[in-house]
Order: structure tokens, then C-alpha cells, then sequence
């Protein structure tokens, strides 16, 4: 039932050629997990097959999750159950409204329960899920987005997924890794592959009140506990804050783990004109689609980072995009022109 044997294509490693980025002597290559397939799309995929694979052990018949009415955990959660022949139902952010999202969901065979704005912000509380699992007991509970240890450890797939294929771009290695962060759980499963081989950099795409790198770090803890609860391996830590100056860069001697750094464009969801404007000559220059809240924010951090100095001459780094098309088309509705 659940598609633990069907493994979706790998998503394709790409060269990046910005006139910015070829100024700075920067190397580029974009890793397109927005093309590993038309409806389970981006980083979803990668965060839900662990907790698929849990649901299956524990001989659940489908899956209950969290989102609201733009989320593309829900949609590709959803989509797979579809596909797949898995009973799928959400718990959504707000009260009922229509959006492209939410009649797919629906299209899809997800049962939706609208649970207003205060019944969602109870998601933490420790009795949250009670009536839910009395309610659905067939039903397997996966976190919001998809995170946790296990979405963590899909995502750890990634890197394995774009160092098989650095002939296709001309690299024998890479410096650092570049992506969006939301919940971090896609950056915390980078980090557990590369095991600080490869720096990773996180550009925020929400507020540091929305705990990003707390979550982060308790993905971290949760695996080194997992593989040794005496404690006896140390979990990996965040390296030392940056430098400033024109000597910042990746030091491939010295690999670190990961930083952060804000992206979110003055809060969680918020866009403006030069963002708009940026992601609209970056698509008509590449033929890549981007969308607004994560990718789009974190490519114009790149930017903003490679023609200030702060990225050395010579970086070779893989940009992630971690997908999210579907939920750009009620932002395109509600801005295009009459």
C-alpha cells in the first residue's frame, strides 16, 4: 500500500550561470527537486518516506497530518496517497476556504477538518492528538511538513542523490550547500549526510521566532541519541559565527556544519516588489520556475551574499530547490495584472 518500493527519479544536477555569479568567480549548480515528479514534488517526497515506512510497520492503513490551505506537505501527502491507495486526512490551518491546494486535496480523496486558528496553534500541546487518534485509530499521525528525525533522514538522501551526479556539471567535489529553510528539517537531514564534510547554509525563509534552529538541533540530538545513548558520540554542532570581510569564504580545509542566515524578507510569507522583481528576470533568464516563499528568497540571499564579497572566488556550491510550485498559483492569481 504504502510506495516504499517505488522510488520516484533522481532529481537532475544543473549548472547555474548568473552573470552575478560567473562575476564573482562563484560555481553554481542547482539540484532540481522540483522535477522528480509532476504532483509528489520537491523535499516532500524525501520527508515522508520514513514516516511512510513508519506507518507501514505500524500496520496503519493510511495517514492524518497537518498544514493549511496553501501547504505542499498536504498536497503531495495527498497526491501520493491518491497514487498509492492510502486513506489520507488533514487537519488544516483557519477555517473552510477554496484554494487551488485545497480542491486538489480534496480531487485527491483527502478528508479535511478545518480547525480555525486557535485549534491549530494547540498542535504542540501534549493532548493535541488524543481525540484524533481515538477518532482515526487505522490512521498514523506524521508531524507538521513532514519533520522530524524521520523527514530529517529523507532528506539526508538528497546529498547522495547530487554527488552522484557532479560529472554532469565537470566537479570532482563542491564547497557548501545553499537552501531555504521553513520548519529546518530538510537542512537537518543535509546536515547528517555530509557529517561536516560540506558546510550547509540555511537562508530563513520565516522569522528566528519560528524556531529554525532549534529544530534543527533537536533533529541533531534526537540522531546522535539514537545512535548512542550512552552519549559517548557528541551530536554535531552549529559552527562559530561568520567573519566579516573580504576574506569570508568556504575553507575546504576546514569543513564546518551549518549556519543560518535571515532570508524571510521581514517576516513568515511576506514578499515585496524587489523580490517579485528579482524572481521574475531569474525566471526569464533560466527557464527555472520559482516560487516567492522559499526558493525565490533563497536565491536572492545568494545574490545578495555572492556580489557583496562574502562568498570567495572560487566556491563551488549546489543551490537546492526544494520545490513548492503548486502553492504558487494562488500567489499568480492574486498579483497577476487585470
Amino acid at each position: 500500500m504504502f510506495p516504499l518500493s517505488s522510488p520516484l527519479p533522481p532529481a537532475p544536477l544543473q549548472p547555474l550561470n548568473f552573470d552575478w555569479l560567473q562575476a564573482a568567480g562563484v560555481e553554481a549548480a542547482i539540484l532540481r527537486l522540483d522535477l522528480v515528479d509532476p504532483l509528489i514534488s520537491g523535499n516532500k517526497w524525501f520527508k515522508l518516506k520514513h514516516h511512510l515506512a513508519a506507518a507501514e510497520r505500524a500496520g496503519a492503513r493510511g495517514v492524518i497530518s497537518l498544514g493549511g490551505a496553501h501547504s505542499n506537505h498536504l498536497h503531495a501527502l495527498a497526491a501520493a496517497g491518491k497514487r498509492f491507495g492510502f486513506a489520507t486526512v488533514g487537519l488544516v490551518r483557519g477555517h473552510a476556504v477554496e484554494t487551488p491546494t485545497v480542491l486538489d486535496l480534496q480531487a485527491f480523496g483527502m478528508e479535511l477538518h478545518w480547525l480555525g486558528y486557535a485549534g491549530y496553534r494547540a498542535r504542540h500541546e501534549a493532548d493535541f492528538w488524543d481525540p484524533w487518534r481515538e477518532r482515526y485509530p487505522h490512521l498514523f499521525p506524521v508531524p507538521e511538513g513532514g519533520g522530524g528525525l524521520d523527514g530529517a533522514m529523507g532528506c539526508a538522501e538528497i546529498v547522495d542523490q547530487a554527488r552522484s551526479q557532479l560529472g554532469h556539471v565537470g566537479w570532482d567535489d563542491y564547497d557548501c550547500w545553499w537552501l531555504a529553510c521553513g520548519t529546518g528539517t530538510t537542512l537537518a537531514g543535509t546536515v547528517l549526510a555530509e557529517a561536516g564534510q560540506h558546510e550547509v547554509i540555511g537562508a530563513m525563509a520565516v522569522p528566528e521566532a519560528h524556531g529554525v534552529e532549534g529544530n534543527v538541533e533537536g533533529i541533531v540530538e534526537a540522531f546522535a541519541s539514537k545512535l548512542a545513548p550512552t552519549g559517548t558520540v557528541a551530536p554535531l554542532g552549529r559552527m562559530s559565527p561568520r567573519p566579516t570581510g573580504s576574506d569570508v569564504g568556504i575553507d575546504r580545509k576546514k569543513p564546518q556544519g551549518y549556519r543560518l542566515l535571515d532570508a524571510s524578507r521581514g517576516g513568515f510569507a511576506k514578499t515585496d516588489p524587489a523580490l517579485l522583481d528579482f524572481i521574475a528576470r531569474h525566471e526569464a533568464e533560466s527557464g527555472i520556475p520559482l516560487e516567492p516563499l522559499y526558493t525565490g528568497k533563497a536565491l536572492l540571499a545568494l545574490h545578495g551574499e555572492v556580489i557583496s564579497g562574502r562568498i570567495a572566488k572560487g566556491t563551488r556550491l549546489i543551490f537546492l530547490h526544494t520545490g513548492g510550485l503548486q502553492g504558487k498559483r494562488t500567489f499568480d492569481a492574486a498579483h497577476a495584472h487585470p
